[in-house]
């Protein structure tokens, strides 16, 4: 028997900000890199997404490259010990509407899954956090002494989300027309194509215009805002983006 599956991303549609600049601020905390790396490499491009200057996808994947120099070199160990630091401290600010939607996929039955671009320490602890029963993330390798060696294995894009969708609907026979999406980037296309059931959560400009102009996605999709303690599920056909 075929079975139902929620995938959310994480960063930007169940936390609130992006785990990874938690991260940076809590490996300068315990000197595992130099604080000039976090002033002179990650900073600059925090301060300018957080005044909303510039996309937010070419954000992250600055964000991405910066992270990957700073902790080569670095013990997994240490990461995985800053990772739990960070979920513990900061894993409740989450949003309202994508709480009570995981509640509800369990209470369903459903199977619910993460598939973030973060790193993998992060979603897998983030995933437990949430009781979630699987989880994808972007895998940073090690060398044979357990230190990170700048070799990446993505999971922020639309063609490794696409993959680890099909491993996933393989590993529990999961019926995609009946499942359902829930994301805020255009690294989450294909998981909106694929699935009966998409949720566009905050959406970035970029997504928003990939929305407008795809006559498939435009007609099933989902795109809720949530602002404060309100939320807002807009239709499509009567927004115009400024």
């Amino acid at each position: 028997m075929t079975k139902i599956a929620a995938f959310f991303d994480i960063d930007g549609t169940i936390y609130r900000e992006g785990l990874i600049t938690e991260v940076f601020k809590k490996i300068i905390k315990y000197e595992l890199i130099e604080e000039d790396v976090w002033h002179n490499e990650v900073k600059p491009v925090y301060l300018k997404w957080d005044r909303r200057e510039g996309d937010y996808d070419e954000y992250l994947l600055k964000m991405v490259d910066a992270y990957k120099q700073a902790i080569l070199g670095v013990s997994k160990e240490h990461i995985d010990h800053v990772a739990q630091k960070v979920i513990n401290q900061k894993g409740d600010r989450i949003y309202t509407f994508s709480r009570e939607r995981m509640k509800w996929h369990k209470e369903q039955g459903h199977i619910v899954i993460a598939i973030s671009g973060s790193p993998i320490e992060l979603v897998s602890k983030m995933a437990t956090k949430y009781k979630m029963d699987d989880f994808r993330g972007t895998i940073y390798e090690t060398d044979e002494a357990g230190r990170y060696n700048g070799e990446v294995i993505p999971m922020w894009d639309a063609v490794s989300k696409q993959k680890a969708l099909r491993e996933l609907v393989e590993k529990y026979d999961i019926d995609l027309s009946q499942s359902y999406a829930y994301g805020d980037t255009t690294g989450d296309l294909t998981m909106f194509h694929h699935v009966g059931t998409p949720y566009a959560i905050n959406p970035t400009k970029e997504l928003m215009m990939k929305l407008m102009e795809d006559p498939e996605l435009k007609e099933k999709i989902n795109v809720i805002v949530e602002r404060k303690d309100v939320k807002y599920k807009l239709d499509l056909d009567h927004i115009e983006l400024i």
